[in-house]
């Protein structure tokens, strides 16, 4: 008896050594395979001949079409910002700092974060959904039988778009939400106009206003390829196939860039402070 405890327990062992070998060996291989997708994607946006019409068209859907989500999130981040600041510095006798913790708290932290989810949301799980049902449907392989690129005519675009209209959306987001903690300091709560519009003049510098726009094309490259990559590669996941391959993806897509865009932030933040 104490013999077939000691074979189980050393069974049991061995199983949980080659699930965490096992699982290890495929977070490597996948993260291989995101690597050379990336770089492969990223490659493809400069092959010529150029993709001006598809990349205007990836624009108008990541970029014009977010603008009102954008727009909307900002100016209510804003407002609670200036609420909350108000209450937290009033407290000090510091209420005329209020503009500068509102601008610096955007323009570094919150503009770029809160703009790659909402886009993820918008447009990121659109798009993971969008190349699921075209890998489903064999769009994507007809692509490959009429001999056209689908990584340069699919991905590449989306990633060039989402590059280019990130810190744009981003820019949007802190502006709006500025005027935002306008409208509950000076408005509401009566905080003299002058002081906190100088306030953000002599506290905000380039290095800030870089530091955003840096981690805002970090966060475009992330998410861009994360959710191109979940609906490109749709048909070989393992927990299921077809619509709900697709589902899985478009969830898989979202989460995964969410967390990817907080772990990149903390690192940026890190190192850039």
């Amino acid at each position: 008896m104490p013999d077939n405890t000691a074979n189980q327990g050393s069974h049991g062992v061995l199983a949980g050594i080659n699930w965490l070998g096992r699982t290890t060996l495929n977070i490597i291989g996948e993260l291989g395979a995101i690597g050379i997708f990336f770089f492969y994607g990223l490659a493809m946006i400069f092959s010529l001949p150029f993709q001006f019409r598809k990349i205007v068209q990836q624009i108008y859907f990541i970029g014009v079409k977010s603008f009102l989500i954008i727009s909307l999130i900002g100016l209510f981040t804003g407002m609670v910002l200036g609420l909350q600041g108000y209450y937290t510095l009033v407290k000090f006798g510091s209420e005329g700092m209020l503009g500068a913790a509102v601008a610096l708290s955007l323009i570094r932290e919150l503009g770029p974060v809160l703009t790659a989810l909402m886009v993820i949301g918008r447009a990121g799980s659109s798009i993971a959904a969008e190349l699921g049902i075209m890998r489903i449907s064999e769009q994507i392989d007809a692509l490959d039988t009429m001999d056209i690129n689908p990584m340069r005519y699919l991905v590449s675009p989306r990633m060039a778009a989402s590059v280019i209209v990130f810190p744009m959306l981003t820019a949007l987001f802190d502006v709006i939400g500025i005027l935002g903690g306008y409208l509950t300091g000076v408005v509401l709560l009566g905080i003299n106009s002058g002081i906190y519009f100088n306030r953000i003049y002599d506290s905000v510098v380039m290095r800030d206003i870089s530091e955003g726009f840096l981690k805002s094309l970090c966060f475009a490259l992330i998410v861009s390829t994360i959710c191109c990559y979940q609906g490109y590669f749709t048909h070989m996941r393992r927990e299921g196939f077809g619509a709900r391959g697709v589902s899985l993806a478009t969830t898989s897509a979202v989460v995964i860039s969410c967390v990817l865009v907080l772990v990149i932030d903390y690192i940026l933040t890190s190192f850039l402070l």
